[in-house]
């Protein structure tokens, strides 16, 4: 960690901490007995708090003492699909009353549903289902998100989804990256006709998307129930043309190949990964593309083939885990219970299940540079927990530990 001389005045100075730094590779960093100090949002100072000048608390504009709790960058969900409207109980019911999938989409549910109902929702509607979700991650210590459109398949929706995107950045003290998804699935009105959707999300959608500034990475569902290799590269070429980053739901339900083409792209991050081969996880580690993990659809939808763990560690592959919230498959907001899944499930460690939602986190979305970990110069985003140790983060399971959030050096969130 590099060496910072104390400022002679700071923001803040928070004191009496344990901290989680994540600035190393495989181990949580700890500073027990630390010390971070901030001006303008950023880490100016960060140490033991034995190696603090006597004066320290008297340059600071305000001292923050935290009685022991541990300290870690502020959680990152690097995978989401948070702005939708309706919600799909009645469809989880049914399927857990042994209705098949055909009767279920026969009965208007399934990404139908959704659709239906975003399409309907005014942008205000949206706006505040979404916040209200949004406010329940900042509540589990979540300082950065990325939202997917994806539920409106048709120009005038998928715009909406991302205006609503760039209103809740606007409005709340929360990062949010968004991500054009146009190729989620295909719309009712085009069945048959997957091409010609393609032409509408690569001729239409996304130049759209892109003169106005509300994406910064474009996404596709590339699977056998959804957009193959071939109709994903022309997406993924048009995203290029438009100077967008790429990103890919790949191999979540067969090998499609989907791993390798990402990162002949590039892409950011490949996510979901069940269905992953040697060959994939050979092209994700040459392209320095990160492997998203989802333990809650894993969970949600009863699967039983976990993604690779052991071979993504072999290659050397980052993992990020994410919430995918969404209505159908992950109707969850918390980080806590996705790593404690990501941990029974799949047989993450406690360590990397927390640079799941942090440093590797903060790869996929390609901050890395300003987020992800406690390191000076880095954001000031911080989750502020009561817990004995970090790994306590991924035991528990129900509850919430946080006792605040907070962006930029501000506190945001506070425990009741």
């Amino acid at each position: 960690m590099r060496k910072t001389i104390f400022p002679e005045s700071v923001d803040s100075l928070w004191l009496d901490t344990n901290l989680a730094t994540m600035a190393e590779s495989g181990a949580y960093g700890r500073i027990a007995s630390g010390a971070v100090a901030v001006t303008a949002g950023r880490i100016v100072w960060i140490g033991a708090q034995s190696a603090l000048p006597d004066d320290a608390p008297q340059r600071a504009a305000r001292v923050h003492r935290l009685d022991g709790a541990w300290l870690t960058p502020g959680m990152i969900d690097c995978h989401t699909h948070l702005i939708y409207a309706g919600n799909r109980a009645r469809e989880f019911e049914m399927r857990l009353n042994g209705a098949t999938y055909a009767q279920i989409a026969e009965a208007g549910g399934g990404i139908v549903s959704t659709v239906t109902a975003v399409r309907k929702a005014s942008e205000d509607a949206l706006y505040r289902y979404s916040a209200k979700r949004l406010m329940a991650m900042q509540a589990e210590g979540v300082t950065t998100v990325e939202v997917k459109s994806g539920y409106g398949l048709d120009t005038a929706s998928e715009l909406k989804m991302l205006r609503v995107a760039r209103r809740l950045e606007e409005t709340l003290p929360t990062t949010v990256v968004a991500t054009f998804l146009g190729a989620h699935a295909l719309p009712p009105e085009y069945k048959g006709r997957p091409d010609a959707y393609v032409d509408l999300v690569v001729d239409e959608m996304l130049p759209e998307v892109a003169a106005e500034g509300l994406a910064r990475a474009v996404d596709v569902f590339c699977e056998t129930i959804a957009f193959t290799t071939e109709q994903t590269e022309r997406i993924f070429k048009a995203a290029r043309q438009h100077q967008l980053a790429v990103k890919l739901h790949a191999e979540q339900l067969s090998d499609s190949k989907g791993a390798i083409l990402a990162a002949r792209y590039g892409a950011l991050s490949a996510d979901h990964l069940e269905y992953l081969e040697p060959d994939g996880a050979s092209a994700l580690a040459a392209s320095g593309t990160v492997a998203v993990l989802l333990p809650g659809a894993f969970y949600f939808l009863n699967e039983t083939r976990k993604p690779p763990v052991a071979l993504l560690r072999r290659n050397g592959v980052p993992m990020a885990l994410s919430t995918d919230c969404n209505p159908g498959t992950s109707p969850t907001t918390s980080p806590l219970l996705m790593m404690n899944m990501a941990c029974v499930n799949f047989g993450l460690t406690p360590v990397e299940a927390l640079a799941g939602f942090t440093v590797n986190a903060a790869r996929a979305l390609k901050i890395d540079d300003r987020q992800g970990s406690l390191e000076v110069g880095k954001s000031a985003d911080f989750a502020v927990w009561e817990i004995d140790e970090p790994a306590e983060l991924a035991y528990r399971m129900g509850g919430n530990p946080c006792r605040m959030t907070v962006k930029d050096g501000v506190v945001v969130h506070r425990a009741v």
